[in-house]
């Protein structure tokens, strides 16, 4: 049965951004901006759940990052991973945006409200907001909230994805493909940073001609292939003699670089860190939740656990986290010594 959906405009106007809250993002995407220009030196931390699935355990999980931010602010710049689309390689719960309900019932009216409350619950902690980019149509909804996007390692190569992403007005990175290949990242990169137009939403529903003006700083996010890493300072450098401009690498610590592992995470993020100084890494990845591991959908579910990619748990994050930012710290010490 069809249903008759909210547009965009009607749905920002119910649950409107505050000037304040506008001025917050904005100032957001500005540090991320300088982070991936190398002008801000701090490393750019991507964390939380998989996907989102229960509002109360993500704010409890973004309540507990906004604590630990204060903690590391001078070494890291946190950003709240809160993914409401779910990429499905064949079937599967499509995520929160589309069945917040958990019952395989489509009520994408309700997962538009409770994603852009959620969202705007969120920000009101003051922690800036990352997303994946997938249906194009729900860009909209959303396009004042995010201070960062991806585009998945399967859509990276889709003209519309890049053409979207050209639109945006927050960094988007692009993932390279599941075979390894960064040929498909670097295209798409060129493409984003050009202007395009092209059929789009508009915010009242009706079909438009966007004409976009190119996104402010597309990237290059490295996740591995189904067979190996690319997250070593040889690898890496490897790939940097490959772009055809200078880019800004950013580091998925799970999906193929961690083998699917959660807990190989943290091991990641230490070696990123170690040899940062050969790569000029500006940030990382991380599928963290409340709790380790991963649950199917079911009426008996572990509160704080994904239902999707397995992540790794809150206690085993906040302690990498501090472990690395005084590391950092250290780095930067001996510099000034030195």
């Amino acid at each position: 049965m069809n249903s008759i959906l909210k547009t965009p405009q009607q749905l920002k106007q119910q649950q409107p951004l505050t000037q304040e809250l506008a001025a917050q993002v904005q100032q957001q995407r500005q540090i991320i901006e300088r982070i991936l220009k190398g002008q801000d030196k701090r490393l750019l931390v991507i964390t939380g759940p998989c996907s989102i699935h229960d509002p109360q355990a993500v704010l409890e999980y973004a309540e507990k990052l906004k604590q630990l931010q204060t903690q590391v602010d001078k070494q890291i710049y946190v950003v709240m991973r809160a993914y409401i689309e779910k990429p499905r390689t064949t079937v599967g719960w499509k995520g929160f945006l589309y069945d917040p309900h958990l019952n395989g019932e489509a009520d994408l009216n309700e997962g538009l409200q409770q994603s852009r409350a959620l969202y705007l619950q969120i920000l009101q902690l003051g922690l800036p907001l990352a997303s994946e980019i997938l249906n194009p149509m729900v860009t909209g909804y959303f396009d004042d909230l995010l201070a960062w996007g991806a585009i998945g390692a399967r859509t990276s190569e889709s003209q519309i994805h890049r053409e979207i992403a050209s639109s945006l007005p927050y960094p988007v990175g692009f993932k390279n493909g599941t075979d390894g290949s960064v040929q498909i990242a670097t295209d798409a990169i060129l493409s984003s940073q050009h202007s395009h137009q092209f059929f789009a939403m508009g915010q009242t529903g009706a079909p438009v001609l966007l004409a976009s003006s190119g996104n402010p700083l597309p990237h290059i996010i490295l996740r591995g292939s189904n067979t190996s890493t690319n997250y070593d300072a040889a690898s890496i450098q490897a790939i940097q003699k490959t772009l055809k401009q200078p880019t800004a690498i950013i580091v998925d610590c799970s999906h193929g670089n961690s083998g699917k592992d959660p807990l190989r995470q943290p091991e990641i993020l230490q070696q990123v860190v170690q040899e940062r100084a050969l790569t000029q890494v500006r940030g990382v990845m991380l599928e963290s939740h409340l709790v380790d591991g991963q649950q199917k959908i079911s009426a008996c579910m572990t509160y704080g656990q994904s239902v999707t990619d397995s992540c790794l748990g809150w206690d085993k994050t906040e302690a990498v986290l501090l472990e690395i930012s005084e590391q950092l710290n250290h780095n930067n010490l001996n510099k000034i010594v030195a």
